[in-house]
């Protein structure tokens, strides 16, 4: 038999201490307004250095590692992006646009854990290979950034979720679970090989 899991349940935006009450090992149930953003995103954030007030985001928000394949005004999937790809930028994009989580999956580096505990940020890892269950967590589109430009998978997208499903996986004090995981798997094939 399955323990019942009890989820915090947050709301967007978030502030510095509402990201410290956050741990590693939480499970959380998200409502509000998160902004998607892949690759190109963190990119043009990165290179361009627009003026936070010339987003489409508020501070304190989630920045959602994803592409959502989106049908008139409805999005029909919205499965994470593997983060790690934009380990390059997310440090700074932390710093400088007031972000209070980034969710993907698979997790981030040690220079995005620095940047979460100097600047009060989490990372939160989504259920992969389950776009469509998370696509009827997302309640509207409130609107697209970069639509024409990067196309529809690589725009920023401003949506309003309610119970959105999240493991904070790292937090703002500097415990990664990822770091645990791989060590731990390291010390077991190490014991497999002898």
């Amino acid at each position: 038999m399955v323990a019942d899991i009890q989820a915090k349940e947050i709301t967007l935006p978030l502030t510095k201490q509402d990201v410290l009450n956050l741990n590693a090992g939480d499970t959380v149930l998200i409502s509000g307004l998160l902004v998607t953003g892949r690759d190109r995103v963190h990119k043009f954030l990165f290179h361009e250095r627009p003026p936070k007030e010339d987003l489409p985001f508020p501070e304190g928000t989630i920045l959602y590692h994803a592409g959502p394949i989106i049908r008139g005004n409805r999005v029909i999937a919205a499965g994470p992006t593997t983060s790690i790809r934009v380990e390059m930028y997310e440090p700074w994009v932390i710093e400088h646009y007031g972000i209070r989580g980034i969710m993907g999956k698979g997790g981030m580096g040690t220079k995005t854990l620095e940047a979460m505990k100097k600047f009060g940020c989490v990372y939160l890892n989504t259920i992969g290979g389950a776009a469509s269950y998370l696509a009827d967590r997302i309640k509207g589109i409130i609107g697209g950034f970069k639509v024409e430009e990067f196309g529809a998978a690589e725009a920023m997208w401003l949506l309003e979720v309610e119970d959105f499903p999240a493991v904070v996986t790292m937090d703002a004090h500097g415990k990664s679970l990822h770091e645990e995981i791989e060590k731990l798997s390291l010390e077991n094939l190490q014991k497999l090989l002898k």
